[in-house]
């Protein structure tokens, strides 16, 4: 199937970084030389998008003025650009929230949405991957995570496995420990009906007080089912400062000319704790 467009969420407050995404949004907080949202661009690009919605609110005019300036030097950037727009999110109400206001958008179209703090290093590209499988049901990135981290995350109730799709019978959003049905989580990366509007637009808020995009989910299990795909890959989750940094230095060690720096650095600390 040809799905054309993707909703890029971008209008969180990014707590976690705070006091530079009171400056900086967090999605444009770099990976070496390009911001977070450059590579979600990339890879959605790569996967045959076309229309590119961004979910944005006040403070996030670099956003908006960073892809203004790619639009007009995309030789530079060796991309052919497709199309851009920007819808605001008032308040940040959650995923799903951001998703709903997408709406007028998208219209009756299957449609991606890309977190950007999710980072994942493909080969070519994760969402092009989960396009190549799309079967017309819901489907979100998955990965196993430790089962200690499992309240991070929506996790997977898992029916079967075939292959690379987990087919779930329900899915929740940041269990506890004791009461995850397994350790299959989502990641920010999903092939959505354009049903799940009508859903989203009457779900009572959810776990954190949010519109939960998984509560939208399970809802339409029972109508279009729901499939977690096992990309292959890397994935850092760039929300968070340890998994920013993680990825800074996964990106420069691919770098010989940065993976010196990495090694001399390394060395002259451990001389130091000798």
């Amino acid at each position: 199937m040809k799905i054309s467009k993707a909703v890029f969420p971008v209008g969180g407050l990014g707590t976690r970084f705070f006091p530079i995404t009171r400056a900086i949004p967090k999605e444009m907080l770099g990976i070496i030389n390009k911001p977070l949202v450059h590579y979600a661009f990339e890879e959605a690009l790569t996967a045959g998008i076309e229309e590119f919605i961004f979910v944005t609110r006040h403070g996030k005019d670099s956003i908006e003025d960073y892809f203004d300036y790619m639009s007009i030097h995309s030789e530079y950037f060796n991309l052919k650009m497709g199309s851009v727009c920007y819808v605001r999110q008032n308040e940040p109400l959650g995923l799903g929230h951001a998703v709903l206001c997408a709406k007028n958008l998208i219209g009756n179209e299957t449609f991606a949405v890309v977190s950007a703090d999710d980072f994942i290093l493909h080969r070519e590209s994760c969402l092009g991957e989960m396009i190549k499988h799309y079967d017309g049901s819901n489907m979100v990135a998955t990965m196993g995570v430790d089962y200690r981290d499992v309240d991070k995350y929506g996790i997977l109730d898992v029916d079967y496995e075939t292959g690379k799709l987990v087919i779930a019978k329900s899915v929740d959003e940041k269990p506890s420990i004791a009461s995850a049905k397994s350790t299959y989580a989502i990641v920010g990366r999903y092939l959505l009906s354009p049903k799940i509007f009508d859903v989203l637009a009457d779900l009572p808020p959810g776990v954190g007080g949010e519109v939960q995009l998984t509560d939208a989910l399970l809802q339409m299990i029972p109508l279009c089912g729901l499939v977690g795909f096992r990309f292959d890959g890397k994935r850092f989750d760039c929300g968070s400062k340890s998994g920013l940094l993680a990825a800074i230095l996964h990106v420069a060690s691919q770098n010989s000319e940065l993976r010196n720096v990495i090694e001399d650095f390394c060395g002259s600390r451990v001389e130091g704790f000798r």
